[in-house]
């Protein structure tokens, strides 16, 4: 199988089998993000996806689930992708979900009638950043869609059966918006109802131009405290029924997850447990981060 480095997935893709579509990021340019910066955007050949499909045949018995890297392949022409999808189900008949990282420009380029086609050859379950719903912040993350477009975008893909999870980052807006943020946030996914919530907490790269805003004093991060507060404030307001609440992200210093309604006040039980467990020296504080945002250590 062929990769070029890095790949990322998301980690409830972890027992999916990861087939190289694209390398790197079509827009590469998110305020927060570094994870792609030299790596120029390209597009798999047929010949190699065809190669590393038998090769994955040979290899497993069964594939239940595919994940395509990296980090957008459904920017992808709706024919590109059928080509895609129906030499997997050429070589890999079993294969139930053709899932993928997924941004909303993605989805305005294709027609309603292209994205049923996709569906209907198993492209489905979409992990898609919008990292927070108030319009500011997803200008300032340079995302390259506005909240309004998303809305439009998300329920496009409901309409045509696609089933998608949503990335939010807790502490996008900062210390100032914190409460502002989770507000919006819950209201946003509320309206949206996607199939799976998917919670991280602010990890700024270095280099990015997140962090020199944040040297500079522009930009506030959160607090321990704050990040904690932000989640259950945000989980306290949704109203879902049906929707997978995954907070188990590295940097999540709490992790929960769960079905909504089902698990929602054990997950919030466990939210102000833990805040009320964690030494006020560390809820305070701004903590350094690892790969992905895993905390090392307190930052004075």
């Amino acid at each position: 199988m062929k990769y070029t480095n890095p790949v990322y997935r998301p980690p409830f893709e972890a027992d999916s089998l990861l087939l190289q579509v694209t390398v790197g990021c079509s827009h590469n340019q998110c305020s927060f993000c570094t994870m792609y910066q030299d790596v120029p955007f390209q597009t798999e050949s047929m010949e190699q996806i065809e190669k590393d499909l038998v090769e994955a045949r040979k290899t497993y018995p069964k594939v239940n689930r595919i994940f395509l890297v990296n980090a957008d392949p459904f920017v992808l022409s709706a024919n590109k992708l059928k080509l895609i999808a129906t030499k997997i189900n050429e070589i890999l008949p079993e294969v139930k979900t053709i899932a993928m990282y997924a941004s909303i420009k993605n989805i305005i380029n294709k027609t309603d009638e292209e994205l049923k086609e996709l569906r209907a050859l198993k492209i489905n379950e979409l992990n898609i950043g919008v990292e927070s719903a108030m319009p500011e912040v997803v200008e300032h993350f340079n995302k390259g869609f506005t909240i309004e477009e998303a809305k439009v975008q998300l329920n496009r893909l409901t309409n045509a059966g696609i089933d998608f999870s949503l990335n939010i980052i807790i502490g996008a807006a900062g210390s100032e918006k914190s409460y502002d943020n989770a507000i919006a946030n819950s209201k946003f996914l509320n309206e949206i109802k996607p199939y799976l919530i998917f919670i991280a907490t602010l990890h700024i790269d270095e280099g990015s131009p997140l962090e020199e805003e944040l040297k500079k004093g522009t930009f506030k991060e959160n607090t321990l405290r704050q990040n904690v507060e932000e989640e259950i404030l945000m989980l306290s307001g949704l109203d879902l029924n049906g929707s997978y609440f995954y907070g188990r992200h590295v940097s999540n210093i709490i992790p929960v997850y769960g079905m909504l309604p089902e698990k929602k006040e054990e997950m919030l039980t466990t939210l102000k447990n833990g805040l009320s467990s964690v030494k006020a020296e560390y809820l305070d504080a701004h903590l350094k981060k690892g790969s992905e945002g895993n905390i090392i250590s307190i930052l004075r």
